[in-house]
């Protein structure tokens, strides 16, 4: 209701809202529950009774049952009075999308049937029967289609044949998440529409945290003939955001006029049904109304968009966790370092939201610190209050990232804890040598393999059991009431690979990075020096990724991550994406590669490389089951829950696979 008031006060006649917004796009199977159908139409109820929306067209989403079959639906309504119920066409069910799990799509194109409405509805509208199907509506100025989120992104768009039958306003309700470098992609589809087409297309998506790893990320957008005349933000902390345009019709009208490739295809197209709407968008006196001029896209670079994306998403799931905050453990190294400054951006974007008047964020952050009078102004000093960092040394931790980590932590404000965790290392290892008679002793003193990892292991797993420890007691022991939500730092590289512990310091409540490739987090790295003046990350940045778990050879570090990998975070980004994004298998890896890098590797050490990456990957395939929850940014993403469907228990010789690149290795 505050969004169609908003729009009302600006003159709309006609509002459009994101994709299933009544009940939240996020509801997953709870769609199959007959309380989610109840609770929407009782919503839809409240919203046709408001004297909010009335003398304005109203266009929302929710799931509708119509013969005993469910679908996406928009359900158009003005004056009390239903005028359409628009069933979704094409579903998206690809990467995070399940919709055919829970909606059916409606096949039958350019058709119309009476849907029955529930009483509770037919009291509000005195009407028994509405439209239910694939038809358009006409006004008296105009007419009107609707589009649904991935109904944009199909080979044969429903706006493709709607603007030859005359449609002149194009509607798209969405449900679309962020991923690094997509926004332009939606842009120039909705331009491109306009474009060819003639037409004012209209994008309403949904933004913010849905209760998932997914951040939808807005960019609501007007455009009309193939240019932008109106944008929203991608990243935004406000609930609310209503984007108005004025547009001149005649202007569509004339831009089609001269199409003549799409007159002749028009003169032949098959008519949708017309629902007649006794009501018009535009007003007889309107000469003087000033119209919206075209605009330039503004995109944000992928490091803005990494500072800014999974910083709303924290603190969505910050305010609707009812937590007091977040602790991180904090080692010194690049993604611990990313992690620390996406929190650090967070506290920015709420100081800001506050300083331009968002009471929503205001009251929000007044209850997380539990300060009634409380008003966040310094980022720095917010950050002292909901952020704990804590760095967790041991025997084989060096001083360089220990400095590293307490100057970070004093850039950023955070309340940071030193500790040592060698006495429960101890423990846990005496405990197994009273049992067993046997001590496991580090490869540099001996040891073989099975005893070094296992060493390396007991350390990484008791710097998660301290995280939780002192997230829920840090602010005890402070006077403070609440618990702090403990974040992960595992990037999207290491967890592909599998080089992390499982249960360690990678498993926490959720991970902003989790989805973020190692080159990534290094610019961001890099335009966090620039952008909050954070000195202490140009030494991080200059440092070789390192784990610390082996121990250290006269003081300094003697393990590192490319090293212990075999492979280097530039190569690991790039079987990522062949395995997810090319869909590659082993023999289609190697036949890419050695043509990538036919300059700087021969075909044998190409399918080297290539075994051992799947090698590694299938070992530890079984890590990916209980990934911390990660904010999703990247296409190709391991993230077991929904993304990336796969087997844990592998075959890891690959022997076919591999026997079919030696052989080919051999001709070359």
């Amino acid at each position: 209701l505050p969004g169609i008031d908003i729009a009302k006060s600006q003159g709309a006649r006609y509002r459009l809202g994101p994709e299933l917004e009544i009940c939240g796009y996020g509801c997953s199977d709870h769609y199959y529950e007959s309380d989610t159908l109840l609770h929407s139409f009782q919503v839809l109820a409240k919203l046709l009774e408001s004297p909010a929306t009335q003398d304005i067209i109203c266009d929302v989403g929710m799931p509708v049952l119509h013969r005993n079959v469910r679908y996406n639906c928009r359900v158009i309504f003005l004056n009390k009075k239903i005028l359409l119920i628009r069933p979704k066409i094409s579903l998206a069910n690809a990467g995070n999308y399940r919709e055919l799990r829970w909606f059916t799509p409606w096949n039958k194109a350019r058709h119309v049937e009476e849907y029955f409405l529930p009483r509770i509805i037919q009291e509000v509208t005195g009407q028994e029967t509405v439209p239910f199907g694939d038809a358009v509506l006409a006004t008296k100025d105009t007419c009107l289609g609707a589009e649904i989120c991935e109904e944009l992104w199909a080979p044969n768009s429903p706006h493709i044949e709607m603007g030859l039958d005359g449609v002149e306003i194009f509607t798209n309700s969405s449900g679309s998440h962020h991923v690094l470098r997509k926004a332009h992609t939606r842009v120039d589809l909705v331009n491109s529409a306009t474009a060819k087409n003639g037409g004012i297309y209209i994008l309403a998506n949904q933004k913010g945290c849905d209760g998932d790893r997914l951040y939808y990320d807005g960019c609501a957008m007007i455009s009309m003939n193939g240019e932008t005349v109106a944008q929203g933000s991608q990243f935004s902390l406000d609930d609310v955001e209503v984007l108005v345009a004025t547009l001149d019709l005649e202007d569509v009208r004339s831009y089609r006029a001269e199409i003549s490739s799409r007159n002749l295809a028009a003169s032949k197209v098959n008519p949708y049904p017309r629902v007649k709407v006794n009501f018009a968008l535009s007003c007889s006196d309107d000469v003087a109304v000033p119209t919206c001029m075209p605009i330039q896209w503004r995109h944000h670079s992928p490091e803005e968009e990494i500072s800014l994306g999974p910083a709303c998403w924290l603190w969505d799931y910050l305010r609707r966790s009812k937590q007091a905050g977040f602790l991180l453990p904090l080692s010194g190294g690049i993604d611990s370092s990313a992690t620390a400054c996406i929190v650090y951006s967070m506290c920015h974007q709420v100081c800001l939201a506050v300083k331009n008047g968002n009471a929503d964020v205001l009251a929000d952050a007044r209850r997380i610190v539990n300060d009634e009078t409380y008003v966040p102004e310094d980022p720095r000093e917010f950050c002292k209050r909901i952020f704990t960092t804590c760095y967790m040394a041991s025997e084989n931790s060096s001083q360089d990232t220990c400095n590293r980590a307490k100057l970070l932590a004093e850039q950023i404000g955070s309340y940071h804890i030193n500790l040592n965790i060698d006495a429960a290392v101890k423990a846990i290892v005496g405990i197994f040598s009273m049992v067993t008679g046997r001590t496991p002793r580090f490869s540099v003193y001996g040891g073989s393999s099975r005893e070094n990892l296992a060493l390396q292991n007991v350390q990484a797993r008791i710097r998660m059991v301290l995280a939780y420890l002192f997230a829920q007691l840090t602010l005890w022991t402070r006077g403070m009431p609440g618990g702090l939500l403990v974040l992960g730092s595992a990037n999207v590289d290491e967890s592909l690979r599998g080089y992390l512990t499982k249960y360690d310091c990678s498993s926490a409540d959720i991970n902003p990075i989790g989805g973020i490739s190692k080159t990534d987090l290094k610019n961001f790295i890099q335009y966090c020096i620039e952008n909050f003046q954070l000195t202490a990350l140009r030494s991080i940045m200059s440092a070789p990724p390192t784990a610390e778990l082996e121990p250290l050879v006269d003081g300094q570090v003697a393990q590192t991550d490319e090293a212990d990998m075999g492979m280097t975070y530039a190569e690991l980004s790039i079987y990522g994406k062949l395995r997810k994004i090319a869909k590659a298998g082993p023999y289609s890896m190697f036949c890419k590669l050695i043509n990538m890098w036919k300059e700087i590797c021969t075909p044998r050490e190409v399918a080297s490389k290539v075994k051992h990456f799947f090698r590694t990957y299938s070992v530890n395939r079984h890590k990916m089951t209980t990934l911390t929850p990660s904010y999703h940014a990247e296409n190709y993403s391991p993230d077991d829950n929904r993304f990336d469907l796969r087997p844990f228990l592998y075959n890891t010789t690959w022997s076919w696979q591999f026997r079919c690149i030696d052989k080919q290795v051999n001709a070359l």
